[in-house]
């Protein structure tokens, strides 16, 4: 299957932007649980349920949620295809700021696994994973890393994946995509300071210091999450350490006009003959973007995800 944009999406930022803007996806309302992170936290889950024997579980990107069109599109498609459909919200993410100091970042696979092990406990045949920019990430590095994870698990899909967490921070840094990097540092400032009025431990006086994400990194992110500084938590948390390490098929698309991601999140040589990881890269797409306009209302993402899980 390979992607062409349409004709008015001339570029990288208009594939990337025109989805997130103007996509409008209508789903039957989720339905939401709270369950208890080890932590004594919580995480807000939202369901689509329809009685099947198989479950798709779907990740966010930075600062995003459930309602994202992205999300929502996917959670669709899966959905008027027979599955039961879980999109969750990372801490912070759901509307109600969580209660521990920590947030989520990119690479807290603890509560990926707790999400993941909470619905292997109701009754599916199968669960497959499907993650978006961080959320790629998260479940890219889930499926990487040396840890019991449930039998049941059989496929994953990640689309717009930053695998090399440094070079795609410096990239998305870059003159070229300052209306995005300015956009999360917007959003995550203003968690950090509604965090701070809830508990003691974070100084928001250093958020005058900061001016770029890695710098954000280096002063929260970081120091909160139990890494040294923001070199550290991404080369701990990059997903490219353990990617080669996965035993179940995945399918990760990374467009090559994507604005966000660096050269090393093309791992072709890395994957070229992987047994069960897939890598692909289209020319177009923009970062979680692949818009296309067609009688059933699916992206191309979707479709092919859907392709990909009923292989």
């Amino acid at each position: 299957m390979n992607y062409k944009p349409p004709f008015f999406l001339f570029n990288a930022h208009l594939e990337t932007i025109f989805p997130s803007q103007f996509r409008n996806v209508k789903l039957p309302p989720y339905q939401r649980e709270r369950i208890k992170t080890p932590d004594n936290d919580f995480l807000d889950l939202d369901w689509l349920k329809q009685g099947s024997q198989k479950l798709a579980i779907i990740s966010h990107g930075l600062e995003g949620d459930t309602s994202r069109p992205y999300i929502k599109g996917m959670a669709k498609a899966l959905y008027e295809n027979g599955y039961d459909v879980l999109t969750w919200n990372y801490r912070g993410c759901s509307g109600e700021m969580n209660q521990a100091l920590r947030f989520y970042h990119s690479g807290a696979t603890d509560d990926l696994a707790v999400v993941v092990d909470f619905a292997s406990t109701k009754g599916y045949e199968k669960i497959d994973l499907i993650g978006f920019s961080l959320g790629g990430n998260l479940t890219l590095k889930y499926l990487g890393e040396d840890r019991p994870r449930p039998e049941i698990l059989r496929k994953a899909v990640a689309f717009s994946v930053p695998l090399d967490l440094h070079t795609s921070c410096v990239k998305i840094s870059e003159p070229s995509n300052w209306i995005y990097s300015q956009r999360f540092l917007r959003s995550l400032r203003k968690k950090v300071i509604e965090k701070a009025r809830m508990i003691e431990g974070i100084d928001v006086s250093k958020l005058k210091t900061v001016k770029t994400l890695q710098e954000f990194d280096d002063v929260f992110t970081g120091p909160i999450h139990g890494f040294k500084d923001a070199l550290d938590y991404y080369t701990q948390s990059s997903s490219l350490r353990v990617v080669s390490n996965i035993t179940i098929p995945t399918l990760i698309v990374n467009a090559k006009n994507d604005p966000f991601l660096s050269a090393e999140c093309y791992p072709d040589d890395l994957l070229k003959n992987h047994a069960f990881v897939t890598f692909e890269s289209p020319e177009h797409g923009g970062h979680v973007g692949f818009t296309q306009f067609t009688k059933n209302g699916l992206y191309w993402s979707e479709e092919r995800a859907l392709e990909f899980l009923s292989r």
